[in-house]
């Protein structure tokens, strides 16, 4: 997954930055998995950079909530599990309600054709092409937004986005859509917010996020039984 920085300054990225995309990219996707320690060593060697930006990495990682830092034993991936779950899925949905009322709200033409754009490439993407399917449904979902002009609640939907879709990714394979039409889902949901029918498209955007979170509870659920 292409992660892009918080802040873009429009310049080469630091090594710091380049740090922090790499390890934030390896834990979303599971590469590093929960709860592991990060050794500033082993890190080191697998991004062939120096000790100092991977440590200010980490800093900025556990800001993200993706990191734990362990008083002075240095820092772990951060831990996962069905309560942090639940409490990332309530968020996402309090939130992103929000920001999709006020997108709606004060969205233009230019809103507009870029959300039909991430939308058409999105559905033209493979979806066992994992990584880059996944980097064009997070711009969809973000272009949704991006007509509210609330930067600090799009920096938090954008945080929630990414602590659920590490959820996604842990899942794996076990997440069948098969009982499921996403694309229409998705279909819809731009199909409403084009339309400005607001409360439509909250609605359908929100079932979407509950079914898809019913599911991986249920998951949840039965790792706890095995």
């Amino acid at each position: 997954m292409n992660i892009q920085p918080q802040i873009d300054t429009g310049q080469e990225p630091s090594a710091t930055q380049r740090a922090y995309l790499a390890v934030r990219q390896m834990i979303l996707t599971g590469e590093i998995p929960p709860g592991e320690k990060l050794k500033i060593e082993n890190l080191r060697k697998k991004l062939d950079m120096g000790g100092s930006p991977i440590r200010e990495a980490l800093t900025l990682l556990v800001s993200d909530l993706l990191v734990e830092r362990l008083d002075q034993r240095g820092f772990r991936s951060a831990e996962v599990g069905r309560e942090n779950f639940a409490e990332i899925l309530k968020l996402r949905c309090h939130l992103e309600e929000m920001a999709l009322r006020e997108s709606i709200a004060h969205a233009n033409q230019v809103w507009e054709d870029n959300l039909v754009i991430s939308h058409h490439r999105m559905m033209r993407e493979p979806r066992n092409n994992v990584e880059r399917f996944e980097d064009l449904h997070k711009t969809f979902h973000m272009n949704l937004l991006a007509a509210c002009t609330s930067k600090v609640l799009l920096k938090f939907c954008n945080q929630l986005y990414d602590l659920n879709i590490r959820y996604r990714y842990l899942a794996g394979r076990a997440l069948d859509y098969s009982t499921r039409d996403i694309g229409s889902e998705h279909t819809a949901i731009m199909n409403a917010a084009v339309d400005r029918d607001t409360e439509t498209a909250c609605h359908i955007l929100l079932d979407h996020y509950q079914r898809t979170g019913a599911f991986l509870e249920r998951l949840f659920t039965s790792e706890a039984a095995e």
